[in-house]
Formats: C-alpha cells, sequence, structure tokens
C-alpha cells in the first residue's frame, strides 16, 4: 500500500528526512513514532501529496506520489494534527461539502455521507453546528471528512490529541474497526495507545527510521533480557541462592515484604525464568502468590531509541 524508497526532504539550513526507506502493506495498521522535530509530519505531509519531496520515490497503492497525484489523494485519507473544520456549518452539511470536493455526486454521496456519519458515531450530532461540538466530536467528523471518498488508506496525524481519557477510549476503538476495511498509518505521542492499536512501529529519530518491528520485538532488542518478578514465602537467604543458581540469570534483586520476598530475576533472552523458579519453588516447598514476566514497555523503547532527538520542526 505505501512503499518508499530514499525518501529525502531539504529545508535551508536542515535535512527534516534523511533518505528514508519503508513499506506498509495492505490492511496493516502501523505506528509512525518520533520525539518532535523527527521528521514524521514532514514524511506524513508528503505521502498525501500537500508537500514536495526532495528526493526519493513514493508510491501509495501503486501510484507515484509525483506523477500520478489526483490519484494519489483518490487513494488517500488524511486527519491532520490540525483539522481544519469550518465552525459555522452543520455537521451533515461540511460532509456533504466534503464529499462532493471529492468526486462524490447523487445517490453515491447521499448514501456514503450516512455510511460515515453512523461509522463515526455521529447521528445524534448530524444536524448541529461544528462549532458548538465538544472536542471528541470534532475529531469524529475529521475521521468521517478522511473517510467520505472511501480510501483505501488513512493517515491519522495525533487522532486523539486534547481528548479526555473516555475520548481516547472511543476514537481507539473506532480507529480499531477501520483497521478491519483500511490500511492505517496512526503517528501519536500517546505510547500506549499504539501498544494496544497497531500491529507494527516504525520509529523515527532526527529524520532517519530507526526502527521498524512489533512493539513485543522491539521490547526484546532494547532490553536484550528478560525479567521475571515472583513474590515467594520462605527463607530470604534461601530464595535468593535459589534464584542465582537458575541457568543464564544474569542478576537478582530482592526486597522483603513481611513473611514474603519479592524477587526480580534477570536472565538471558530465549530463556524461560517462569518454569525454571517455579520448578525451584515446588523443590523446596515455598509458598508462591505471584510470577510474571515483566515487560519492556514501548515507552522504554521510545526513549531509548530517540534519546537526544531534536525538538525544532515536525
Amino acid at each position: 500500500m505505501i512503499e518508499v524508497k530514499n525518501l529525502t526532504k531539504r529545508y535551508p539550513g536542515r535535512v527534516a528526512v534523511d533518505d528514508i526507506s519503508f513499506s506498509v502493506g495492505q490492511g496493516e495498521i502501523v505506528g509512525f513514532l518520533g520525539p518532535n522535530g523527527a521528521g514524521k509530519t514532514t514524511t506524513m505531509r508528503i505521502l498525501t501529496g500537500y508537500l514536495p519531496a526532495t528526493g526519493g520515490d513514493v508510491r501509495i497503492a501503486g501510484f507515484d506520489v509525483t506523477e500520478q497525484s489526483l490519484a494519489v489523494r483518490r487513494s488517500v485519507g488524511y486527519l491532520p494534527e490540525s483539522c481544519p473544520l469550518y465552525p459555522d456549518m452543520r455537521v451533515r452539511e461540511y460532509l456533504h461539502y466534503r464529499a462532493r470536493l471529492k468526486g462524490l455526486r447523487g445517490k453515491e454521496k447521499q448514501n456514503r455521507v450516512r455510511e460515515v456519519t453512523e461509522l463515526c458515531g455521529l447521528g445524534e450530532v448530524r444536524r448541529r453546528i461544528i462549532g458548538h461540538l465538544s472536542k471528541g466530536y470534532r475529531q469524529r467528523v475529521g475521521i468521517a471528512d478522511a473517510l467520505v471518498h472511501r480510501p483505501a488508506l488513512l493517515i491519522l496525524d495525533e487522532p486523539t490529541i486534547g481528548l479526555d481519557p473516555n475520548q481516547i477510549r472511543e476514537i481507539r476503538v473506532m480507529i480499531k474497526e477501520l483497521a478491519r476495511r483500511h490500511t492505517i498509518l496512526l503517528s501519536t505521542h500517546i505510547l500506549p495507545e499504539v501498544e494496544v492499536t497497531c500491529e507494527r512501529v516504525l520509529i523515527l529519530s532526527e529524520g532517519k527510521i530507526v526502527a521498524s518491528d512489533t512493539p513485543e520485538n522491539l521490547a526484546e532488542i532494547v532490553s536484550g533480557s528478560i525479567r521475571v518478578v515472583a513474590e515467594i514465602k520462605g527463607l530470604r537467604s534461601d530464595i535468593v541462592a535459589a534464584c542465582e543458581a537458575l541457568p543464564r540469570v544474569n542478576s537478582v534483586s530482592d526486597q522483603a515484604q513481611g513473611a514474603w520476598v519479592r524477587v526480580e530475576v534477570e536472565g538471558q533472552l530465549g530463556t524461560d525464568l517462569r518454569l525454571n523458579l517455579f520448578e525451584a519453588v515446588l523443590e523446596h516447598g515455598w509458598k508462591l502468590r505471584e510470577l510474571r514476566t515483566v515487560s519492556t514497555s514501548l515507552e522504554d523503547v521510545f526513549g531509548a531509541l530517540t534519546a537526544g532527538g531534536r525538538d525544532p520542526g515536525k
């Protein structure tokens, strides 16, 4: 769906996007992450045809962004970070207007506006003036606008920015539903949202792609180890000694919690510490009330890969 090869964008005095290449397959939902100034928004504007590239090749749904710009625009639905709605128009009126601009006419336009109104949960506000809507509903209108012409690809730039937790949850559910019908490139600073929504993550730093993988694989690569936490009832020194004796263990930390001992064991990747630790507990006749793997969060991965990234611009 998206094919980017050696994409570069230069401004006077700086390089915003520095010779990046990546692809997004049909039906994927991919998180596009990076600190402020990493080049995310510039890249998305190039993908949507809003901004020309300095160099490189970009294709959307098989169409060249430079040579076949109109075909690309028909294939893409774009929700920018600051969605430019008309606050004095009513929701239904605005969607009909936008559908006409995108080439829809007659019954097709009527049916499609009705479909996106229902899909985006706008039925009860369809006759209300956009300027009177909450931020959450305005975001829904922006998504409906991006969807109205049935694009194969949705590019969403900070779709939940400025929303409260309930609104974020609602938009997240909507995005998951949309992923059944569309390829989605999602840019956001809310990293837990990416963890629960995206199948794959692209991380941009200082204009370059520094990582491309599933959140789980990136966590393993960055941490370089596996960690397990357990709460065991027994003699503290014996518990620590038994943990240190487990195969391929790097370190053990412990903390007394009344009659229980909380241990965190770090081992080499590929080691099933949970099984080894459980067998040690059985062997010594100790009691066990917690045993779990400690996951490296996407926030930790993001920090490790983008530390020192630049701030100015986007």
